[in-house]
């Protein structure tokens, strides 16, 4: 346990800290209880979660207790936002929020063995919590000028929106976490993205100044591309963990398409592959970066972590598949639709559709004589296999799972036909 900081460092996962000399002090002499927290604004997580998640998997492996917390009371509040109140969600909605990313988070941390993760509901401690209790007990503890003080607060109050009294009472609501979790576990280190330290130290302040004790914060970085530019969100939006708001083949798709300056790093960050593969990675890539090895990897190890073996085994199939590499036939509806869903689309007459309809259909080709002229060069493919029949009809038993057909016109332009 004694290198678990250094394992982070490394992998990039640590931004700030408080007195690091003292934590690995703690973390080397035994098993440290330690938590994140995560907020039910929405059905899911999504791949920013993962990043926090990733060190607490880290320090579980490592033998460290871990404790998720789901705020089913803080996500009736909501964390303030650089800009613009929250919408806030029934209690009905985010109770059930909550028991979405309750299953995110057994999915993704160990629940079995010797150290499982426990996921804990701060609404269990603040729901009984009066205006009274909250004013003397905890609310004596904050000077203005801190709270003030805050980043996204200070941005806030210096905006025309302003900032509720709701979201500027979060700050004492999570510090209350951080102690309460002290009293009831044993807790003395929190994590979370480093967008949360003003939020994590109060928590810590809180319990110095409550019970005497000296605990620990840490966070984690805010991922961003090699440009500077936030890493997150697709053609379609967020990029969430819930395989019904984004398919697995679409969350695969997500992480191969990774730039060559962000993968190595990225592989780091968010898989568990040792330094010694990471390093080979990182040499395949510098040396042959159009065989985007190391994209693969990324794409193959984060999608099995994330929804399982054979769900990344069906997205690279499909990848592989769609572009000739790999049998059509064997993909399933589910992960057909998933795969065509962004491709551009035309519709099929089953026995009457011709290869020449499609192409124009489809939008391949601009009109009936481009379409030929292709067709007679070798440059038109129905499911992958040349067609050089221009005249000859698209039959049932072409049809893949789903009802369609795949069109392409030379090697990189491909389109979906669908049944009419």
């Amino acid at each position: 346990m004694t290198d678990i900081l250094d394992e982070l460092q490394w992998r990039g996962l640590i931004a700030q800290h408080t007195d690091i000399d003292a934590l690995r002090a703690a973390l080397a002499d035994g098993a440290v209880t330690f938590y994140c927290g995560f907020d039910p604004t929405a059905p899911s997580l999504h791949h920013g979660h993962l990043v926090a998640i990733k060190v607490m998997r880290h320090l579980q492996m490592a033998g460290h207790h871990p404790l998720a917390l789901v705020g089913g009371a803080t996500g009736l509040i909501g964390d303030p936002r650089a800009k613009g109140e929250r919408t806030l969600n029934t209690e009905d909605v985010v109770a059930g929020w909550a028991e979405d990313l309750r299953a995110q988070l057994e999915s993704l941390l160990d629940v079995d063995g010797s150290n499982p993760v426990r996921i804990v509901n701060n609404l269990d401690w603040t729901g009984d919590l009066s205006a009274i209790d909250l004013l003397r007990d905890l609310g004596k503890h904050f000077r203005m000028g801190t709270m003030l003080s805050k980043d996204v607060v200070a941005r806030r109050l210096a905006s025309e929106e302003g900032i509720s009294y709701t979201e500027f009472s979060y700050q004492v609501l999570q510090a209350n976490d951080y102690l309460e979790l002290y009293r009831r576990f044993g807790c003395t280190l929190e994590i979370g993205g480093n967008d949360q330290w003003g939020n994590l130290v109060g928590g810590m302040d809180l319990i110095h100044k409550v019970e005497g004790a000296s605990v620990h914060v840490m966070t984690n970085p805010l991922i961003t591309k090699a440009d500077g530019t936030k890493f997150g969100k697709s053609e379609g939006g967020a990029i969430w963990l819930n395989p019904e708001m984004l398919s697995p083949y679409a969350f695969y798709q997500f992480w191969l398409q990774v730039d060559d300056a962000d993968v190595v790093r990225f592989l780091k960050v968010f898989t568990f592959l040792d330094r010694r593969e990471i390093e080979r990675l990182e040499a395949v890539t510098a040396e042959n970066p159009r065989a985007r090895e190391a994209q693969r990897a990324l794409a193959r190890e984060v999608t099995t972590w994330v929804h399982g073996a054979d769900a990344a085994r069906a997205a690279q199939a499909a990848t592989e598949a769609l572009w000739g590499h790999g049998e059509l036939r064997e993909l399933d509806e589910a992960t057909m639709t998933a795969a065509t869903a962004d491709l551009p689309a035309g519709e099929l007459v089953v026995g009457e559709s011709t290869i020449v309809d499609l192409l124009v259909d489809t939008g391949l080709e601009r009109g009936r004589g481009a379409a030929r002229r292709t067709v007679a060069g070798g440059g038109a493919y129905l499911n992958n296999g040349k067609v050089l029949d221009e005249d000859a009809p698209v039959g049932a038993e072409q049809l893949l799972a789903g009802g369609v057909v795949l069109v392409r016109k030379g090697r990189r332009n491909l389109a979906v036909a669908r049944r009419a």
